[in-house]
């Protein structure tokens, strides 16, 4: 879980930036249209269509773009037709990254995913390589706002969820996927609104690293984020705590 949380601390701080820029709002938008595309407009119907618009709630996505993104995986309007594809590879010090892409081309992202690896010490690796390391979860991100992390157990253990961490000012919760809906209603009727909802990828193991290798991981990691066609990537890089607040001083 080490891995899994201090990445997905990073990244939560580096939602804001990524939202200004438009990148989250991208991701969420192919995400809902393939939803759309696949399930139907009706998210009553489609758990991926409603996990979707969690996230774009979370992330502030207005109304008008969730509309439209619906409406082009639905046909209403016209759009671009996305396949998913995820790519598996490593990182420095053997690190494992799996990569889940939507992409309207899928031999440019190959390569250009190919290349991302290769110049930044890591390397693609094969179907199946590193795939069985991680487990399909439900995660949010909750800020603590003064309540005690025994109150927060008692609201999501009894809805389903397995694990609650505190990092920092926020709870992070994981629950199975059944799992997911149950514990986001839970959280909703106390009037808590996640700042993170999704459904990731959680590694079984972990693979620590000394400074250089971390640095080296979370700059690839960061670089494979920010591709166009990267909706998630997921690592089992674990670093030490006295590494981590090194490299958060210079975040």
């Amino acid at each position: 879980m080490a891995g899994h949380s201090k990445w997905s601390s990073i990244k939560h701080k580096k939602a804001a930036v990524d939202a200004k820029r438009g990148k989250i709002f991208t991701k969420l938008n192919k995400e809902i249209t393939v939803a759309a595309r696949l399930g139907g407009g009706d998210p009553t119907g489609n758990p991926r269509l409603r996990t979707a618009l969690l996230a774009a709630k979370a992330a502030n996505m207005p109304g008008d773009n969730i509309t439209r993104a619906i409406k082009k995986g639905t046909g209403e309007l016209e759009g671009v037709s996305y396949e998913e594809i995820t790519y598996e590879g490593y990182g420095s010090g053997g690190v494992a990254i799996l990569i889940e892409t939507l992409t309207d081309n899928r031999n440019r992202t190959v390569g250009e995913i190919r290349a991302l690896l290769g110049k930044n010490g890591g390397s693609m690796g094969e179907n199946g390589c590193v795939a069985w390391i991680f487990e399909k979860k439900g995660f949010f991100i909750v800020a603590a706002d003064g309540r005690s992390e025994d109150d927060m157990m008692e609201i999501v253990l009894e809805a389903g969820a397995e694990d609650l961490q505190q990092v920092e000012d926020n709870f992070e919760i994981t629950c199975p996927l059944e799992n997911f809906d149950t514990v986001h209603k839970a959280l909703e009727e106390k009037g808590i609104n996640p700042s993170t909802a999704e459904l990731t990828a959680i590694p079984k193991n972990t693979v620590p690293v000394d400074e250089s290798a971390a640095r080296s991981n979370l700059k690839l990691l960061d670089l494979i984020d920010d591709h166009d066609d990267v909706q998630k990537v997921y690592s089992n890089l674990e670093i030490p705590d006295e590494v981590m607040a090194k490299i958060e001083e210079d975040l």
